[in-house]
């Protein structure tokens, strides 16, 4: 099962529908509106386990590597800081594991599908087609 996000699902930056649009959940979590604050306050997020400067996973240190490369500014939230924040964003994005990175407030993936379209030219792509400053 391909989770939501991946570009062989839902195209790069599809997001999941709101708790609220689901069928049998009337509510969200309010968590929501902290995540939806962050992601749209910012070019580029990274929900991440540590912080830029000391990643606390392979997986989130890989997406910082290649964010670093590609010469990005980004925001890191540290999800073991967190707990709300940290179970939050699973079910924000029906994703259930973290490295998650946000362009432009859109989700755009995990560790594996930003390390595959960094290694393709996708991520560039992506990020000059949103208008994100980056290395060339």
């Amino acid at each position: 099962m391909k989770p939501w996000g991946s570009p062989e699902q839902a195209g790069v930056g599809a997001l999941p529908p709101n708790f609220s649009e689901r069928p049998g959940d009337m509510t969200e979590p309010p968590v929501f509106d902290r995540i939806r604050t962050l992601v749209s306050g910012h070019d580029v997020v990274l929900f991440m386990k540590g912080d830029r400067h000391m990643p606390r996973c392979g997986f989130s240190n890989t997406v910082v590597q290649v964010l670093d490369v590609t010469g990005v500014d980004f925001v890191d939230v540290d999800v073991l800081a967190d707990d709300e924040i940290r179970e939050g964003i699973k079910a924000f994005t029906d994703w259930p594991t973290i490295p998650q990175l946000y362009v432009k407030g859109e989700f755009v993936g995990g560790c594996d599908i930003v390390r595959e379209m960094y290694q393709t030219g996708e991520l560039r792509d992506l990020l000059a087609q949103k208008g994100v400053p980056h290395a060339a």
